[in-house]
């Protein structure tokens, strides 16, 4: 074989093993590689998800993304993040995505019940807990609006589900034990 090393034959992925992308991640899990704005020790590929270029049409077999849509722009960033996912996915692919639910964090939000110390919480769960400059929200999403986007970018159906069972993360956190998040699996 001329041409190829030893290391790059080395370092490419066998032809049947599909691509598995977890934005926003840091926990690892076999059979998935990480994109995510900041370095981190598990990370296999640091940048945006609104630019998935480096990653070819119809690549991917899954992508997870787990409370990284609600820190994009509306008007450019979301939709623009939605159509990369679907540009990269395979035929079939499926889109896992979760995202702050507004409708339950608005109604627990205003919930009589709720101490104003929870209330500074669910408004964390709303916009952001704004540790650093990543962490602000900038779109409320609800069943209705997330498809409308999803819809907006290709995607042929999508179908609510409590919880996905891939990462331990903000998609099966519950508040007051009500799940917080909006789940969805879209299909290319």
């Amino acid at each position: 074989m001329s041409g190829v090393t030893t290391s790059q034959l080395a370092s490419a992925a066998p032809l049947d093993v599909p691509l598995r992308l977890h934005i926003g991640g840091i926990q690892p899990r076999d059979g998935w590689k990480i994109l995510n704005v900041q370095p981190g020790p598990h990370v296999d590929f640091v940048g945006n998800c609104v630019d998935l270029c480096r990653f070819a049409d119809n690549s991917v077999a899954e992508v997870y993304a787990s409370h990284v849509d609600e820190h994009l722009g509306h008007r450019r960033e979301l939709p623009d993040a939605f159509k990369e996912v679907h540009r990269v996915l395979r035929p079939g692919g499926v889109f896992h995505v979760g995202v702050p639910d507004m409708e339950v964090l608005s109604k627990l939000f205003v919930h009589p019940e709720v101490s104003l110390q929870e209330r500074f919480r669910v408004m964390a769960m709303m916009f952001g807990a704004q540790d650093d400059e990543y962490d602000f929200h900038k779109v409320g999403l609800t069943w209705q609006l997330i498809t409308a986007f999803l819809g907006q970018a290709g995607f042929q159906s999508a179908a609510r589900v409590q919880l996905f069972g891939l990462f331990n993360d903000w998609t099966a956190f519950q508040f007051r034990g009500v799940f917080i998040s909006l789940n969805v699996n879209a299909f290319k």
